[in-house]
């Protein structure tokens, strides 16, 4: 990194993030553009948009066929990345939606060669043709592909059909005794890190996975003089003590591993060990671990619990979780909130005592 240095400092290289992006990729120069960022130096960018951008800019310039290539165009940037930046809704790309993405670009393309290979498109292509693809163990990606064949038959580009996959619920038994073992545990062991001990009861009393809890800021944080708020999703949630001691001492404490000399503190509630990033969700998810804490069984154990005593509508406001997912947990746990508006609507008539 020492000639990119020079070259920054002399001026012969602009201090910008497209010019950086003509060097070859690597760790040193990734660790450098956080480093910029971090001081100020650069302003802040979704890298792993720009990473999957990259990708299917280069997997689509290496498709000979022509339809194929048009096809693909549509459904990875019209489909894939347009609905994810509609989801994310300004927020950056997660890791897992990285991969998510480039997997499902692989599987179409796997497809579609599948089909070439074997004199078909997706036109000509029936049902038999699809289970024997389905069948055919040389065959790549063929779970991952369904996402695709459902998107080309929703648009007419095809006739066969995958049936998504319905979730019934978790797979792993939920033990809500060891959940409340190991809050009680977080709630008043002091000699466990605050970090540590805030992330973990994010995860166990409000179903706060790592890859929502390592994207949390300051900002996301309102501390009041008698109060303490925090924003999940559309509406805050008070925190009760000693949660709410706990948020305080995280925002007034937190650091980075990585010292970069910045002149502003971090704006992220649990920083990383690389400049100006957050923790990262596998780092995250490690620390957890070693709490005691399986994230996805104590996610769902939370998540299940939460269903039997709170509207589906407002934990989705709440928790920010997407609506559907809140009324899933809903039916798999009977919680029954159908008569809710109506008895809420019965609790105060004027006139009456």
């Amino acid at each position: 990194m020492s000639p990119v240095l020079a070259d920054l400092a002399a001026g012969r290289r602009a201090l910008t993030h497209e010019a950086l992006d003509e060097l070859p990729d690597s760790p040193p120069l990734a660790h450098l553009r956080q480093v910029l960022v971090g001081v100020g130096a650069l302003p802040e960018r979704d890298e792993y948009m720009v990473r999957l951008e990259r990708f299917l800019t280069s997997l689509l310039a290496s498709q000979q066929d022509p339809e194929q290539r048009k096809v693909l165009h549509r459904y990875a940037i019209w489909h894939l990345t347009r609905r994810l930046r509609r989801r994310n809704s300004g927020r950056p790309l997660t890791p897992q939606q990285f991969t998510s993405a480039r997997q499902r670009t692989h599987a179409a393309v796997a497809f579609l060669n599948w089909l070439t290979a074997h004199g078909l498109t997706l036109e000509t292509c029936r049902q038999a043709d699809l289970d024997r693809w389905l069948t055919d163990d040389s065959a790549t990606y063929r779970h991952t592909a369904g996402h695709f064949i459902r998107w080309a038959r929703t648009n007419k580009l095809t006739t066969v059909h995958v049936p998504a996959v319905r979730w019934n619920g978790p797979t792993q038994p939920l033990d809500d005794e060891h959940r409340w073992n190991v809050a009680r545990r977080l709630l008043h062991d002091d000699t466990l890190n605050p970090e540590d001990r805030l992330a973990g009861l994010l995860l166990l009393l409000y179903a706060q996975g790592p890859s929502a809890i390592h994207r949390l800021t300051t900002e996301d944080v309102e501390i009041g003089v008698q109060e303490v708020r925090l924003h999940l999703g559309d509406a805050p949630v008070q925190l009760p003590e000693p949660v709410a001691h706990l948020a305080r001492t995280v925002v007034a404490n937190r650091k980075g591993h990585a010292t970069i000399g910045a002149l502003t503190p971090s704006r992220w509630l649990f920083p990383g060990g690389q400049p100006g990033r957050p923790i990262s969700t596998t780092q995250l998810t490690q620390r957890l671990k070693r709490l005691g804490i399986r994230p996805n069984q104590a996610r769902s154990t939370a998540l299940f619990q939460l269903a039997t005593e709170i509207p589906a509508a407002i934990l989705a406001r709440t928790l920010g979780i997407h609506t559907d997912v809140a009324v899933a947990w809903q039916r798999l746990s009977a919680g029954d909130w159908a008569t809710y508006a109506a008895e809420v609507s019965h609790r105060y008539v004027p006139g009456r005592q």
